[in-house]
């Protein structure tokens, strides 16, 4: 699994000319899952958004949470997270899991966000989402199950 955390000002997701969810200071989060992804991956990486400290203190330190600083999320799933590029020159996405089973992932990683008191938003899985964002800093953290 792997999500994108950008910092955002602003962030919306417009989905056939309308606006479907919008948050106005918080976290724009790209969302992937790739085959063999479970549930403990969706509570790991959940637990580590909510928890990031990349907010501005006081003494201009990142040093505060999402919920330190009132920040809403929006939550945007993105099967291109596990492209593959190293042949050639159009990626390939074998590496990420089919959309029957990643929604699953995909809803159960946002109720798991929801559980720590942050309210989430979502675009439409599987649609063309059009995302516009403001990203603060700019901050972008890049984070991956494998990893953690």
């Amino acid at each position: 699994m792997r999500v994108i955390v950008q910092v955002a000002k602003d962030a919306s997701c417009e989905v056939e000319g309308k606006i479907v969810s919008k948050i106005n200071f918080g976290f724009m989060l790209l969302v992937g899952f790739t085959n063999g992804d479970t549930l403990d991956e969706v509570k790991k990486l959940a637990k580590k958004v909510q928890g990031l400290r990349v907010f501005t203190d006081e003494n201009d330190k990142m040093n505060l949470s999402l919920s330190q600083v009132n920040g809403e999320v929006l939550s945007i799933s993105q099967f291109t997270l596990y492209a593959d590029a190293s042949h050639g020159y159009r990626p390939g996405f074998t590496d990420a899991m089919r959309g029957e089973e990643a929604v699953m992932l995909y809803n159960a990683f946002n109720k798991e966000l929801e559980s720590y008191g942050l309210n989430v938003y979502t675009g439409v899985f599987g649609a063309d989402m059009h995302i516009s964002f403001t990203n603060m800093g700019p901050t972008t953290i890049i984070l991956d199950s494998k990893e953690l």
